[in-house]
C-alpha cells in the first residue's frame, strides 16, 4: 500500500471516528431526535443530486470505451440482480424490510469509486489508469443507482398494490407501473442524471456561477457521508450476527471482482492496463452510497454500515491479492 493510500484511508477512518464521536456524545441530538436520518436526507436531496448532476452534464458522451464499460457494468449489474432475486425470495420467509434485496444488492455492487478508487487507480495505473478508472466513475453512478431506484421503487409499489388487493384488474395494473414510473423518475438520484443528460446533449457549457454552487454543494457529500457512518455506528452499533455483513463483503471484495475478471478477459477479450482498471474498480469496497440508500428506504441499516467498515478494513488484503492475480 503506498503512503498516498495510507493518508486517504486514515482520512476516512478520522472522519468516521468524528461521526461516531458525535453521534455517541450525542451532539446532534439523541435517537429521537435522529439527526443521522436529518443529515442523510440532506445529503439525499440536496448534495448528492447536484454532484450527480454536474458529473453527468459533463461526460463526453462520444469517448466513452464502450467495450470497456460492458465488460465492467455487465458482470457487475448481472450480480447485482442476481443477489436482488435471491433476497427477494427470502424476504418473506425471513420478515425482512420490502426494501432489503435493493439495499443489498447495492452493498455487494456500488463500489467506493471516489474517495478510496481515485487514489488507489493513480498510485497503481498512474495517469493512463486513473483516466479509465474515472471513465467507469463518471457512469457509476448513473447505471447502478438508476437500476436500483427502479428495483426498490417497484418493490414497494407491489407492496402497496398487495395491501389493496381490493382495487384489481386492468386499471390498478395501469395505476401501479404509473406510480412506479413516477417515484422512479421523480428521485432525487435519478432526475438530476436525466436532468444532467439532457443538458450534456444540448452541447451548453454549463455557466461558471452554476457551475461554481453544484461544485459547492457536491463538495459536502463525500465528508457528509463518512460522519454518517460513524454516526449510524453510535447510533446502531454493530448488527449481531455478524454473518450478513461478512457475506454481502465477501460478495463485494472476492465475487465481484472475480466476475469481472473472467467477463473481462474471456468474454469481452480485455487484456493489459483496461483489465486490471476494471478488475480493481470492483474491488473497491463498499460506497457510502449504500449507506443514504439504505437510511432512505430503512432498510438494513446497520448491516450496511458494518459491510462499509469490514469490506474498507479488508482492502488490505483485498488490494494485493487482485494484484497477484492479474499478476505483472
Amino acid at each position: 500500500m503506498t503512503l498516498a493510500l495510507f493518508y486517504k484511508l486514515l482520512a476516512m477512518v478520522a472522519v468516521v471516528g468524528l461521526g461516531w464521536a458525535v453521534g455517541r456524545l450525542r451532539w446532534l441530538g439523541d435517537e429521537q431526535a435522529d439527526p443521522a436520518r436529518v443529515l442523510a436526507n440532506a445529503a439525499f436531496f440536496i448534495f448528492a443530486p447536484a454532484l450527480l448532476f454536474r458529473t453527468t452534464a459533463r461526460i463526453d458522451l462520444g469517448a466513452l470505451p464502450w467495450h470497456m464499460l460492458a465488460a465492467y457494468f455487465i458482470p457487475v449489474v448481472a450480480i447485482m440482480l442476481a443477489v436482488w432475486g435471491w433476497q427477494r425470495w427470502r424476504r418473506e420467509r425471513f420478515g425482512l424490510p420490502v426494501a432489503a434485496p435493493a439495499t443489498r444488492a447495492i452493498t455487494v455492487s456500488f463500489g467506493n469509486s471516489v474517495q478510496i478508487g481515485i487514489p488507489l487507480a493513480a498510485a497503481l495505473f498512474g495517469e493512463a489508469g486513473l483516466g479509465l478508472h474515472l471513465t467507469l466513475v463518471s457512469l457509476h453512478a448513473l447505471v447502478l443507482l438508476s437500476m436500483l431506484t427502479l428495483l426498490v421503487e417497484a418493490d414497494l409499489a407491489l407492496e402497496r398494490a398487495r395491501e389493496g388487493s381490493a382495487t384489481q384488474g386492468r386499471a390498478s395494473v395501469w395505476r401501479l407501473l404509473r406510480g412506479t414510473l413516477r417515484n422512479t423518475l421523480i428521485h432525487p438520484v435519478v432526475l438530476p442524471v436525466l436532468l444532467g443528460l439532457a443538458w450534456n446533449l444540448t452541447g451548453w457549457p454549463i455557466p461558471e456561477a452554476m457551475d461554481e454552487v453544484l461544485k459547492l454543494l457536491g463538495a459536502a457529500v463525500v465528508p457528509l457521508c463518512l460522519t454518517l457512518i460513524g454516526m449510524s455506528l453510535a447510533y446502531l452499533g454493530l448488527p449481531r450476527p455478524l454473518h450478513h455483513a461478512v457475506g454481502l463483503t465477501l460478495l463485494k471484495m472476492i465475487a465481484q471482482p472475480l466476475l469481472v475478471w473472467l467477463a473481462g478477459r474471456y468474454v469481452f477479450g480485455l487484456s493489459g492496463l483496461p483489465l486490471n482498471v476494471c478488475v480493481m474498480m470492483a474491488a473497491l469496497p463498499v460506497g457510502s452510497n449504500a449507506l443514504l440508500f439504505a437510511q432512505r428506504y430503512r432498510a438494513q441499516e446497520a448491516e450496511t454500515t458494518a459491510a462499509i467498515v469490514l469490506s474498507t478494513l479488508s482492502l488490505v488484503v483485498a488490494v494485493p491479492l487482485w494484484l497477484w492475480v492479474l499478476g505483472p
